[in-house]
């Protein structure tokens, strides 16, 4: 008849395991072309959406299939670069880049006080790009980050640096924290950090919000990219990253997953579950139907169901094949519970 044994010492084990997949739809490895959105990258108005941030597509935005693959935006902490929200008296530097620069450090740090700083060197302004949430699992893998941004013969191509630093991080509101460094696939080219000059470098990778954080002094250094930084002025910044970007023809960071499974090593002992609760088995009373099942009852086993200390069911595992069970037979069934 139905019964219920508890697991015993060593027949639960908990094993983690990571999964790496293509961050991008359609499973692409590489990102080289970028589509955007006429209606939602417009500057036209002070509120408008495009002054804030632009996604970026996989395909033409007229398909269905049309996913946003990542976003771009540029703040500043005065306010430049963008036009004010309004005109009015003290409303000066109130602009669509001073929300973004603002949203930014609180994400990263908790307030709006504290400014980035890439090693000594504290710019004005900052590059963000956002990977769209829904493109990657728990995190992007550090070390698989590999973007290259190009404008006219000059390129360079950049990285985390969790392989050279052995995956030691700093720690934030929003997770882990990796320079961002000339090099490939987490290696950085060579031994400083402070790639530009002796005091700056080029940003932050944070894996486990998507996102990658550039400093603009560091990018107009190498001639990629000049900000346009006046007062009250669309300096149409985001699209210069974007340009730079798709001109570079190389995006690739994956997707990383951590499956967390629990096995349940279920024995069954040749004296145990022999009989069976089926209707087809016994009558209203609970008696055998059929008197051969008396001395030698043969059943078949095709679920594990999992209880609670209450007796609730939890979960419940069909087995691919029914096992046949009788007092001459024993069985071994592992439950596997992913989450």
């Amino acid at each position: 008849m139905a019964t219920i044994n508890r697991y015993g010492e060593g027949d639960i084990v908990m094993s983690t395991d990571k999964v790496v997949t293509s961050t991008w739809s359609d499973n692409t490895n590489n990102l080289q072309t970028f589509h955007t959105s006429a209606i939602q990258s417009t500057t036209t108005d002070p509120n408008s959406q495009g002054n804030f941030f632009i996604n970026a597509y996989h395909e033409a935005t007229s398909s269905v299939n049309a996913e946003v693959q990542f976003s771009v935006g540029y703040g500043h902490k005065q306010g430049s670069g963008s036009k004010d929200f309004t005109s009015d008296t003290g409303s000066f530097g109130f602009s669509a880049t001073k929300v973004v620069y603002n949203q930014y450090r609180q994400l990263v740090y908790g307030d709006e006080t504290q400014n980035f700083t890439f090693s000594t060197h504290t710019p004005e302004d900052i590059y963000v790009i956002n990977v769209n949430r829904a493109r990657y699992r728990h995190n992007l893998k550090p070390g698989s980050l590999n973007l290259k941004l190009t404008k006219g013969g000059v390129t360079r191509q950049f990285t985390d640096d969790s392989v050279t630093s052995t995956g030691s991080a700093v720690i934030t509101n929003i997770g882990r924290q990796f320079n961002l460094v000339s090099g490939s696939s987490g290696v950085m080219l060579g031994a400083n950090v402070n790639q530009i000059g002796i005091s700056s470098s080029y940003g932050f990778v944070y894996p486990d919000a998507g996102l990658i954080i550039f400093n603009p002094d560091a990018l107009e250094a190498d001639n990629l990219i000049t900000s346009a930084k006046l007062p009250n002025t669309n300096g149409a910044n985001s699209e210069k990253l974007l340009t730079v970007m798709e001109a570079g023809d190389q995006f690739i960071v994956d997707s990383e997953e951590r499956i967390t499974s629990q096995y349940y090593f279920t024995r069954v002992k040749n004296f145990e579950f022999n009989y069976s609760s089926n209707p087809s088995f016994i009558d209203d009373q609970g008696s055998l139907n059929f008197t051969s099942m008396i001395d030698m009852p043969k059943v078949y086993i095709s679920t594990v169901g999992l209880y609670n200390d209450e007796g609730d069911l939890l979960a419940v595992a069909k087995i691919s094949q029914p096992i046949a069970k009788d007092f001459t037979k024993e069985a071994l069934i592992r439950v596997k519970l992913d989450y």
